[in-house]
């Protein structure tokens, strides 16, 4: 039985950087942040998006089959090419071992 995973979603959790602690620099490009990620949203990249409680940065769920079309896609956002967000990616796929749970019967 093939237990392997597909990667269907990335998780992307942001942290603002050094560079995005000045205030005076990072209010002008927020300005062009949240349209940048509306649009992703709209357009079905951006699944759910968040924000953690400590307000160091957006949690995104990424309609994404691998990590590099993630970085590529929030590295082109404006806090990303100011270099003001980093973000930690994780693949996320379906829970495959739940196959074995299946019986012939059930998986036909």
């Amino acid at each position: 039985m093939d237990l392997s995973t597909p990667i269907t979603k990335v998780l992307a959790i942001g942290q603002f950087t050094e560079e995005a602690m000045n205030a005076s620099k990072r209010i002008p490009v927020m300005g062009k942040e949240v349209p940048a990620t509306l649009k992703l949203y709209l357009n079905g990249k951006i699944e759910q998006w968040f924000l953690k409680p400590d307000m160091s940065g957006p949690v995104f769920i990424l309609n994404v089959a691998n990590a590099d079309e993630a970085r590529n896609l929030l590295g082109a956002l404006p806090l990303g090419l100011a270099g003001m967000m980093d973000f930690e990616l994780i693949p996320l796929g379906p829970l495959t071992p739940l196959r074995l749970l299946l019986t012939e019967k059930l998986a036909s």
